[in-house]
């Protein structure tokens, strides 16, 4: 069987190894636009849930992995200065660009083909394949060139963030909280390697504008962030990759395939940052597939309904949680009026999946503060 996979991200590579282990006479052509070694952004970040799964379904693959990673049991929230640490919350994270060069190495040894620096214009260029796979992100050429079929739908967000770096190494993944005479700001920050850290700047559109954020060239919008977290930063610079300032787009399809073409990954759907699902979902997404094909063989049809009917459930739940959360983001000036332990609370129980029940179980010594 030959199989097109448009993207070279983690949903894209994961599926490829997983697919061409199971089934080696598989021709796998991995496709990606990007020259080999360009990565944007810094780290990514794993929930301890969000590794039980590859630990069920990829066991080697995860242990490999885990000696890459950087690792914490919990979570901080700064806010007025005061650090309010939430235990039983352990995260692992890894920089994007090692993820995907382990993952491209082990593709390489499986025997899948990898091809860099490659702009497909249209799918006729990858005709006559008997699986093509969309794995190329939120601005898929596979999604829009059956755009009718698949049927998306794109809520854009007001806030703006931009996606940094920096020498400051951090405890755990933390969440801090700031204020000047613009607005309010709050970073998403944690260690990805022993000596950097992811470091996201978010603000509301309000924020955004009354501070000149939309009139700064890089070097300026850099400078700025700097002075806002110089607290957090300790004297240390953000580093900048590609790091404009965006609006995240919530994509949805109502179909996930159409004929022999399935999209995976942010194609598919797009998770909110701030919980920290997205490379999750992506493995997931791989994962699912690869098993539907093993449940299917090499008929392409049944296999993508196996994959839509096992993974639809479960990702539309996540999916619900992430836009919950994602719209607490949007409103998070409101809540800077709130105690530090509020605001941490209320940042716990943004998604709805959390009562206070499974917050005492989770973290008992957060819940303790209560009294």
């Amino acid at each position: 069987m030959r199989v097109a996979v448009l993207g070279a991200g983690p949903a894209g590579l994961l599926f490829s190894l997983l697919a061409k282990r199971r089934n080696p006479g598989w021709d796998i052509h991995v496709i990606e636009q990007n020259p080999d070694g360009a990565t944007f952004g810094f780290g990514v970040v794993f929930s301890q849930g969000a590794l039980a799964f590859l630990e069920r379904d990829a066991p080697q693959l995860l242990e490999q992995l885990s000696a890459r990673m950087e690792a914490w049991p919990m979570q901080r929230i700064v806010h007025r200065d005061e650090k309010v640490d939430i235990d039983g919350n352990g995260f692992s994270a890894i920089g994007r660009q090692q993820l995907n060069h382990f993952l491209q190495d082990q593709c390489r040894e499986a025997g899948v083909r990898l091809e860099f620096g490659r702009v497909v214009g249209s799918l006729d260029e990858v005709a006559g394949v008997d699986l093509i796979v969309g794995a190329d992100g939120l601005n898929s050429l596979v999604r829009r060139s059956l755009e009718e079929r698949f049927n998306p739908s794109i809520e854009w967000l007001d806030n703006r963030f931009a996606w940094y770096g920096t020498s400051q190494v951090f405890d755990c993944l933390t969440l801090t909280f700031r204020e000047n005479e613009h607005g309010s700001f709050v970073a998403h920050h944690y260690r990805y390697a022993p000596d950097m850290s992811t470091f996201l700047v978010e603000c509301d559109a309000a924020t955004w504008h009354r501070a000149g954020l939309d009139r700064m060239d890089d070097a300026a919008s850099r400078a700025y962030c700097e002075r806002v977290f110089e607290p957090d930063l300790g004297g240390h610079a953000l580093v900048s990759n590609k790091s404009i300032w965006r609006q995240f787009p919530l994509i949805a399809n109502t179909n996930w395939s159409v004929g022999n073409v399935v999209l995976i990954g942010d194609a598919l759907r797009t998770m909110h940052f701030s919980i920290g699902s997205g490379t999750r979902l992506a493995f997931e997404d791989a994962i699912a597939l690869d098993r539907a094909f093993g449940e299917a063989g090499d008929d392409v049809q049944r296999a993508l309904v196996a994959f839509e009917r096992d993974r639809r459930p479960v990702v539309e739940k996540l999916h619900a949680a992430a836009n919950r959360s994602s719209y607490w983001y949007e409103k998070f000036p409101e809540k800077m009026a709130l105690a530090p332990w509020d605001l941490a609370y209320d940042y716990m129980t943004r998604s709805g999946r959390i009562n206070d029940e499974r917050l005492a179980q989770m973290a008992p010594q957060f819940m303790a503060r209560r009294g």
